[in-house]
């Protein structure tokens, strides 16, 4: 049986399931172990973290006093906070398979020239703002056209480019959740800059701790936390470099709750753009596969980070996030009602509950079927998503090509 406790009920002997956090708040490679050494449980107490979930059928349970949460329990909630986003503006755009093509082109002349600003950076070189903002206006531009192109491509980046294409995916995050937010077009641009630039301070940390497959030390994982320090310091001296910069470079990872890093700074003391940059940069980073961690689907990462968001993010900007992207973003695994399987292949700007669907597998028969797009807009009351699915459970390979190929 599973059960979410606080951090503080945590003692030696319970077996960890998962933390409510993401992997970059902690030291460890594993997120399911037997916790058997106060070292251990110091690391995870001073992490940030809040909550984690526990098995008791495999280790120590919890006092009956303690309060805990069962999966039901939680399930309800996230999916309550999930649905409250559920509105939508329809707005005029291209079509995701009209904008694919270019997006792909995009991303690629994008890895390029955030590898070469990096490696600028790294030889003490003054990095090149002009041509940094020249393509956050490429990228501004695609996701006006049709957001969920470039932003479900920069997605697919291998453990090796993820630096690079996560300052990408990041830029494109940002630039639609800043027009989510309705903020100026001077500022959209601002946003989308800051998401480029927002971990440039990761050329100080060595490549074989960034890679490392395994646990971080101690000393390690502090390396890792200076990163933010570090762009700051980069980039402290370029007068081409705004204030917002500055600021998501400083402090993405910054949490509502002020158990985040580096200056631990608390509810309305973090600024908007700080904000966005640290529901973005999570998003992103859980969702990429890493040396040392496959990434989750998309409608998996965007339900763990709801589930986490109290403390986390601010629930504002969390809630424009999940209008952003779509309670299924593009390139999901779910079960339709049916019983059949299906890749979410398009959203749906006026209801996140029912996107375009390319159906291709029976559940109830465990085969393949033959590929039917459907609209569930045009379903209701006949069809629709009753569920996530994880490609773990069922090794579905490439189902990416279902949407990119639309």
């Amino acid at each position: 049986m599973l059960k979410r406790i606080a951090v503080t009920d945590l003692k030696i002997g319970m077996y960890i399931c998962e933390f409510c956090g993401s992997w970059m708040e902690h030291p460890f490679a594993k997120t399911k172990f037997l916790l058997q050494t106060e070292e251990d449980l110091t690391a995870i107490q001073q992490s940030g973290i809040k909550e984690l979930w526990i098995n008791v059928r495999q280790g120590l349970d919890v006092a009956a006093t303690v309060a805990v949460k069962t999966t039901e329990e939680v399930a309800q909630e996230t999916e309550a906070l999930l649905f409250q986003a559920n509105t939508g503006k329809p707005t005029e755009q291209r079509s995701l398979a009209d904008e694919i093509k270019f997006a792909e082109n995009l991303c690629n002349k994008s890895k390029d020239a955030v590898m070469a600003m990096f490696s600028d950076a790294r030889m003490g070189k003054a990095i090149e703002i002009e041509n940094a903002k020249e393509l956050v206006e490429e990228i501004s531009a695609s996701v006006l056209r049709q957001p969920h192109a470039l932003i479900s491509l920069a997605r697919l980046k291998t453990a090796d480019e993820y630096t690079y294409m996560h300052s990408v995916a990041v830029c494109a995050l940002m630039i639609a959740l800043a027009r989510q937010l309705q903020l100026s077009e001077d500022l959209v641009q601002e946003a989308g800059l800051a998401g480029m630039l927002h971990d440039i301070g990761k050329i100080g940390i060595p490549m074989e701790i960034l890679n490392k497959p395994g646990k971080l030390t101690d000393a390690e994982f502090d390396i890792v936390r200076a990163h933010p320090e570090t762009g700051s310091t980069i980039l402290l001296d370029n007068p081409l470099v705004s204030a917002i910069t500055m600021d998501v470079v400083l402090h993405h990872h910054e949490k509502m709750d002020g158990t985040g890093y580096p200056h631990k700074l608390k509810g309305d003391s973090i600024s908007i753009f700080a904000k966005m940059g640290a529901v973005c940069d999570v998003y992103d980073a859980i969702t990429s596969n890493r040396p040392y961690k496959k990434g989750w689907p998309p409608a998996e990462s965007v339900r763990k980070m709801a589930e986490w968001s109290k403390g986390h993010f601010d629930e504002k900007i969390f809630q424009a996030f999940v209008k952003t992207v779509g309670i299924y973003p593009t390139g999901s695994l779910v079960r339709l009602a049916s019983g059949r399987l299906a890749v979410v292949t398009e959203q749906n700007e006026s209801s996140l509950l029912t996107p375009k669907v390319k159906v291709f597998y029976s559940a109830k028969l465990k085969s393949p079927v033959a590929q039917e797009t459907l609209d569930l807009a045009q379903l209701v009351g006949k069809e629709k998503i009753i569920g996530r699915e994880s490609l773990d459970d069922w090794g579905f390979k490439n189902l990416d090509a279902f949407w990119m190929e639309t």
